[in-house]
């Protein structure tokens, strides 16, 4: 009996056993008191820092470089104008350094190439400068005793195809706040015929009004620095001689520029410049109006561009310009600063180590980011269409945007073709009075 007991006992034991585990099943995964695991934080991605002011630079003695490269990234709502007026670059300028990305769709998260590094021209450092290849103006107002030199800089719209901007120096003789825009004959003439438009022969103050806010007439008559009311428009040829700014960077302009300020307008495709003993090549698209011939006399032509200090400077030094070098950056001119000594430098290092910054107005801007928004896509693209008409291959080798495949500045889209060529370098100009305007041309505006 003792051996049936004991195999009883270890029955009962056994069953004791499986329900003891069945409640602690039901007291455990089934009536859910066990908590999975939470899952690791999120990495923590630091914000990226502001990008650094892009117009006001101070100088120190032969300094030719200013600024700094930056790379951003858009975000869905971008378009290029948009990211082009919140760092104060133009339309030409941030379309030829980022060929690849449709200007009006980039895509969220593209990252953009900011060309906010800039070569000064090679002329007097003395009231306003102009570039008109570089669609750039710098202002270097009188520095007091004991002060740094200042420089601001500002992306500008300049005349088109048969309406070019003149070159040459000339003065400020007249300011005016709220100007009035009295349209020549021929501009009126223009628009009725090409657009089907009638001009009133006086548009005063006020949101149509073509001069924006502020005005300076210049020594050329009816030629002026002005504003606009149609801000992405700067950055393109797309007006009649005049020179257009943002309607914050000219009323900066305004508030610091007196009558009688020295005004100098070149045409300097290619920009030479030293920076940390290096010398590098800022390079630009030749103007499809410029009548000199770059493909046959492309070497002298870029040697007179160099400055009488950097040449100085390189026979001091008994190095001489590599040739192959400026002719591999000016064949696909990016409006970005290049090192040309030592080897050269590629595009792509110098934009991988470029700053990237947040998509933001920078600190010190001088637009609040709100104010003249850019406009909505059917007005740029009329404004666009302004701009430079297709034309055949010139005597320098410039042909329009529609044409031109080998520069590096078409896009997807065709609306950020450059319209001009990118093989070829400049000169500045040495003549003191303007160029003469195009025969059959009248007397030019502000437009």
């Amino acid at each position: 009996m003792k051996p049936a007991m004991s195999i009883r006992a270890v029955s009962a034991l056994l069953v004791s056993s499986v329900l003891l585990a069945s409640c602690s099943l039901l007291n455990g995964p089934w009536r859910g008191d066990k908590k999975a695991p939470e899952p690791p934080p999120a990495p923590v991605v630091p914000e990226l820092p502001l990008a650094v002011p892009t117009h006001k630079f101070e100088l120190a003695p032969d300094q030719d470089v200013v600024g700094t490269l930056q790379v951003t990234k858009t975000t869905k709502e971008d378009t290029l104008t948009d990211v082009a007026r919140r760092f104060n670059v133009g339309y030409e300028e941030i379309v030829r350094a980022n060929p690849k990305v449709d200007p009006w769709i980039p895509g969220e998260g593209t990252e953009i190439v900011v060309p906010t590094q800039f070569i000064i021209p090679n002329a007097p450092r003395e009231g306003i400068v102009i570039n008109v290849p570089q669609m750039r103006l710098f202002y270097f107002p009188p520095a007091k005793k004991g002060e740094p030199q200042v420089v601001y800089t500002h992306p500008i719209g300049i005349g088109r195809v048969g309406w070019a901007t003149p070159q040459g120096t000339t003065k400020v003789v007249r300011r005016q706040k709220d100007p009035t825009w009295r349209p020549t004959a021929s501009i009126i003439k223009e628009h009725k015929e090409e657009r089907g438009e009638d001009l009133p022969r006086v548009v005063g103050p006020g949101p149509d009004n073509p001069l924006g806010r502020y005005a300076f007439y210049l020594g050329w008559p009816s030629y002026m620095i002005h504003g606009t009311n149609k801000p992405a428009g700067v950055g393109l040829r797309s007006s009649h001689g005049c020179i257009r700014l943002y309607p914050e960077d000219i009323e900066l302009l305004f508030s610091m520029v007196p009558v009688g300020t020295k005004v100098t307008v070149v045409n300097e495709p290619f920009v030479f410049g030293f920076q940390n003993d290096k010398l590098y090549l800022q390079a630009f698209d030749v103007l499809e109006d410029d009548t000199r011939d770059w493909q046959k006399a492309q070497k002298k032509l870029v040697s007179k561009s160099i400055g009488a200090d950097i040449q100085k400077e390189l026979k001091k030094r008994n190095e001489q310009v590599s040739w192959d070098l400026v002719a591999t950056v000016g064949h696909d001119p990016r409006g970005i600063p290049l090192m040309i000594s030592e080897g050269g430098e590629s595009l792509e290092h110098v934009v991988a180590s470029a700053s990237r910054v947040r998509n933001a107005v920078p600190a010190g801007a001088s637009w609040d980011g709100k104010t003249d928004l850019p406009v909505d896509e059917a007005t740029f693209k009329e404004m666009l269409s302004d701009r430079d008409p297709a034309t055949p291959t010139t005597q320098g080798g410039a042909q329009s945007g529609s044409q031109s495949s080998g520069n590096g500045s078409n896009t997807s889209s065709g609306q950020g073709s450059s319209g001009q060529t990118g093989n070829a370098a400049s000169v500045p100009s040495s003549s003191l009075t303007p160029t003469p305007p195009v025969p059959g041309k009248a007397a030019k505006t502000g437009t």
